[in-house]
């Protein structure tokens, strides 16, 4: 059965027990990391994960919480060995810039580096970005400060919908995203620009009609203000969790 494993739950500012924002989508024959910030290769250990069995990469946005992992994830899996090619998904915008990076790194001269295949995707709304028996994945251009995208996920065996709305201020598009699905997991920063308060994200999750809301990218630590569930159910009036750490979420 398909799962999802939050490997972080935090916004921008992590915490010993609460790292950036990212997760991962384990199937059978695919599995999708979203985001890479950390120690990836230790962080998909903690999940008890092995990190050769990563096929997919989608970069959601490129701001340091949510790409900052990639390079070091490239480094250590060709350092590791690993010879089969890793998929990399995002905007133009996004994948020119990782792109740049990399070649701050100068990774065109690591010897013997396993192949990356870039797939480019327009910023235009249910973008199709991969499909597997596992699981089908979608994208839109949602609302933040540069170009970022959010992701709906079908599971054909169980017919269960996730959407996940990355760094966001409340729009449309959201909500167009979400509609109808089983879980929506809504970044709850603040009402700040380009982000989202816990209210609303509920206020979304109400207008999706989705069945369950994961509050997540909220303040940790010495930041954290607030109950952020009460908040959200003032708008929504599902049920409400609060992502953690290394939660599995089964579909």
């Amino acid at each position: 059965m398909p799962r999802v494993i939050i490997l972080g739950s935090s916004n921008a500012i992590p915490t010993r027990d609460s790292e950036n924002t990212h997760m991962v989508i384990v199937g059978k024959e695919r599995t999708l990391l979203i985001d890479s910030v950390s120690n990836p290769i230790l962080r998909l250990e903690q999940a008890g994960l092995d990190f050769n069995d990563l096929t997919d990469l989608i970069l959601t946005h490129f701001h340091p919480d949510h790409v900052s992992g990639v390079p070091l994830l490239l480094m250590d899996m060709w350092l590791m060995g690993r010879q089969k090619p890793l998929n990399i998904y995002g905007l133009h915008y996004t994948l020119d810039r990782m792109e740049g990076l990399m070649g701050f790194y100068n990774w065109s001269e690591w010897p013997n580096f396993f192949p990356i295949v870039f797939y480019r995707l327009p910023a235009r709304e249910m973008t199709p970005v991969l499909a597997c028996p596992d699981f089908i994945v979608h994208a839109s251009p949602v609302h933040h400060m540069i170009p970022n995208i959010g992701l709906r996920i079908e599971f054909p065996a169980s017919g269960k919908l996730m959407a996940y709305s990355c760094d966001t201020e409340p729009c449309g598009e959201v909500i167009r995203l979400a509609a109808g699905v089983d879980a929506l997991i809504h970044e709850a920063t603040g009402e700040l620009p380009g982000h989202s308060s816990a209210r609303q994200a509920g206020a979304i999750a109400a207008k999706a009609e989705v069945g369950r809301l994961i509050l997540i990218h909220y303040p940790t630590g010495r930041f954290a203000k607030g109950d952020l569930v009460a908040e959200a159910k003032t708008a929504f009036p599902g049920e409400i969790v609060l992502a953690k750490d290394f939660m599995t979420l089964e579909f």
